[in-house]
């Protein structure tokens, strides 16, 4: 229902939806589901969102990154950097949230929850 708030989750950065049985609490609403109130993040992904606002700033005015280039950078060795990839569009999302990226496909800015497949990062 568009007239429900809304809420991003702080670790995942997808939006949360208003439900009925949060009404009494929804102020305290924090995390998305489970998962993300049990994720803890380990320390080769902390430096994810610093790393996607170095590369952006690295780049020409108007130019994007893929999220796997944050997850090379951060990665310790090797092939590791794949499994860093949802953690960087987790570390993208967020960034969204706070007004620093945007989002994109196909050139065009598009939702961080619902976006699915290849994404690119743009400063806004």
């Amino acid at each position: 229902m568009p007239d429900r708030p809304s809420k991003v989750c702080t670790v995942c950065g997808r939006e949360i939806q208003w439900r009925k049985k949060w009404e009494r609490d929804w102020e305290n609403v924090k995390f998305c589901s489970d998962r993300c109130r049990r994720y803890t993040p380990s320390a080769s992904e902390a430096g994810l969102e610093a790393a996607i606002l170095l590369l952006l700033q690295q780049r020409a005015k108007g130019s994007t990154i893929c999220p796997s280039e944050a997850a090379r950078l951060v990665s310790p060795a090797g092939d590791t950097w794949r499994t860093l990839m949802e953690p960087a569009r987790m570390a993208a999302r967020r960034l969204v949230d706070q007004g620093r990226i945007v989002i994109t496909q196909g050139g065009k800015v598009v939702d961080p929850s619902t976006a699915k497949g290849p994404i690119r990062l743009r400063l806004r």
